[in-house]
């Protein structure tokens, strides 16, 4: 047995990591406070998709009125550029959480992301468009893992996946929001609009900044019980035994020592190897999935002779159903486990993407597009819930940074395929077979994750 830990230790002994664990068992959370923290990282996540989808819904008008000469393999890799700047920053900014604090990354995150929103509604150029979207990608990268880490760490356990699914829903309502303000005013007043409004939410930072408390999860496996008390104290959270945890009584904000590299190595010991790997494929395929398809759906059925309203409309069916159905296969995914929805979700966005190849009428191409929406956005909220809730508190948020991070590079390919595949005239149903093939290769590894130590799939 583990001696409880003195000021001096470097490492957080598993006796009270277990027990930073399960602090939520003991402590009282006000149902109030978990929805403030909810409320505050849907809207973070939303601002998020508004800034990803933006750039699928003006691609069809990036030149008009600019005088840019740009192929379609080159508006691919400007999307790329963006994701790539995701890549660095999801990875980042999910260790740094676990080194800093999830309310510092997500606020330094949101902001960054939303001044380069602002620039790139400026640029004078494709080449600082694409590094202002860089630059912006890095605070993008940020916000989930920092959000998700908040929203698990602050939700009962029997309702982390939905309320995980509930902020990523966000993520879909922004593109929602992209589709309907591209469909009235793209035509009219050209993308630098759109840009410019991405750039407002920065304005609410102020307000988030004095509403969203530190995760007390964090500051208990950081050792920094005196900061634990306080925000327990100033957000009305009752029963917070700290002295069971190790602190002895005597523990405060100075008593706190880095631990370096500790989130990122845990990752990869014997417990955790086989998971990691798993989920770093499952969310490179998803991303490659979600990605690709979100980026050029509105070119791909442009091409299959819809106009661009209808084509947009699509765009915001894709949405729609991801964050409706999400919801449903969060509170699926408490009852009966991760594992099976996340995979079986996956299977029907590639079984959909085939039957979409050869979709005739416009009420199965909607239905088709809904489903693939849900397999792919959607489900792609529930494989990063399943992440959230797999890892510790000491690396969670360094355990899905570090899948979204990889899980980048499958984003980075998803538009550089369909900008590849558009550019050499591929018949238009390999570019749903590519994608289906993705949604397939996901569920397989999801289906590769072993249990927890607690048994929970």
């Amino acid at each position: 047995m583990s001696a409880s830990p003195t000021a001096g230790d470097n490492a957080l002994p598993a006796k009270s990591i277990d027990a930073a664990h399960e602090w939520q068992h003991a402590a009282s959370i006000p149902a109030a406070l978990t929805w403030r923290v909810v409320g505050i990282c849907l809207f973070m996540i939303f601002v998020e998709g508004y800034d990803v989808g933006i750039y699928g819904a003006v691609l069809p008008t990036l030149t008009h009125g600019t005088g840019w000469v740009l192929s379609e393999l080159q508006l691919g890799a400007i999307a790329s550029c963006s994701l790539a700047g995701m890549m660095i920053g999801a990875m980042g900014a999910g260790t740094l959480s676990d080194l800093l604090g999830r309310r510092t990354m997500l606020l330094a995150s949101v902001g960054l992301f939303s001044l380069m929103m602002g620039a790139a509604a400026l640029a004078p150029s494709p080449g600082w468009f694409a590094a202002f979207r860089v630059i912006g990608g890095l605070g993008l990268g940020g916000v989930i893992p920092t959000a998700a880490a908040l929203t698990v760490e602050y939700s009962p356990p029997a309702r982390r996946s939905f309320n995980y699914a509930l902020i990523y829903t966000g993520y879909s309502i922004g593109g929602v929001l992209v589709a309907l303000v591209a469909m009235f005013w793209l035509p009219v007043h050209g993308w630098r609009l759109l840009f410019g409004i991405g750039a407002v939410p920065s304005i609410a930072l102020p307000f988030v900044a004095r509403c969203v408390p530190e995760s007390l999860q964090f500051l208990l496996a950081q050792r920094r019980f005196g900061e634990a008390r306080e925000t327990a104290a100033r957000f009305g959270i009752t029963r917070l035994n700290v002295d069971a945890i190790g602190d002895g009584g005597g523990g405060s904000p100075q008593n706190t020592a880095p631990r370096g590299i500790q989130p990122v190595r845990a990752l990869f010991e014997p417990s955790h190897l086989r998971a990691t790997l798993a989920f770093w494929l499952a969310m490179f395929m998803g991303l490659l999935l979600l990605y690709g398809l979100s980026t050029w759906l509105p070119q791909l059925m442009r091409k299959s002779g819809f106009p661009l309203g209808s084509s947009l409309s699509l765009l915001l069916t894709l949405n729609v159903t991801a964050a409706v159905g999400s919801l449903a296969g969060g509170a699926v995914a408490d009852r009966f486990g991760s594992k099976v929805v996340v995979s079986t979700l996956y299977l029907l966005a590639g079984a959909s993407l085939c039957a979409l190849a050869g979709a005739h009428g416009q009420i199965e191409t909607y239905v088709l597009v809904g489903i693939a929406g849900l397999g792919s956005i959607g489900n792609t909220m529930l494989l990063g819930a399943y992440i959230t809730r797999y890892y510790p508190p000491h690396n969670r948020a360094t355990g899905i940074g570090w899948a979204l991070g990889v899980g980048r590079f499958g984003a980075i390919a998803g538009p550089l395929i369909g900008g590849a595949l558009a550019q050499s005239h591929a018949p238009l149903p390999w570019n749903f077979h590519v994608f289906a093939v993705a949604g397939v290769l996901a569920a397989g590894a999801v289906c590769l994750v072993p249990a927890r130590g607690d048994g929970r799939l």
